[in-house]
């Protein structure tokens, strides 16, 4: 069940990182969801981050923790990440805190706030790599255990 689980993971990664490198190709300080080509690439890129982010915090690190015997099923996402960083998987609880909260408010985007989504573009593609990287942990963790081969 983990390997199905990961492999999904890894499908959601390769697909964020398309539309990040495709989002990489404007100017976000110039963004201008007048050009279709614009909004299609923000929207790729939004849908793709929010899916990963997901996915990660309900499938994944629920589906690692029980596979090493951590978790519980009272377990908060906040008990679930403190756990993760216990283990050094991720580097500091908060942040997955903050990316949570920027998922919640681009699933929220308005074009009338485009100052606003200009920036949490940024930050989300700042982001991008720290999904990434704990997936990549995750993975090297089961690996090193002999848990997935």
């Amino acid at each position: 069940m983990i390997e199905e689980i990961l492999k999904t993971a890894e499908t959601h990664i390769k697909r964020l990182s398309a539309a990040k490198k495709d989002l990489e190709k404007i100017d976000i300080s110039t963004l201008n969801f007048e050009n279709i080509e614009t909004v299609k690439s923000t929207d790729f890129f939004i849908f793709r981050f929010i899916k990963l982010q997901d996915y990660l915090g309900n499938k994944v690190f629920k589906t690692f923790l029980s596979e090493i015997g951590e978790y519980d099923d009272s377990m908060s996402f906040l008990d679930t990440v403190d756990k993760l960083e216990k283990m050094g998987i991720i580097e500091d609880s908060k942040e997955w805190l903050t990316i949570r909260k920027l998922r919640n408010k681009l699933t929220h985007e308005y074009p009338e706030e485009l100052e606003e989504v200009k920036e949490e573009l940024k930050l989300a593609m700042e982001k991008t790599d720290i999904l990434i990287k704990t997936f990549q942990k995750i993975k090297a963790y089961l690996e090193a255990r002999g848990l997935i081969s």
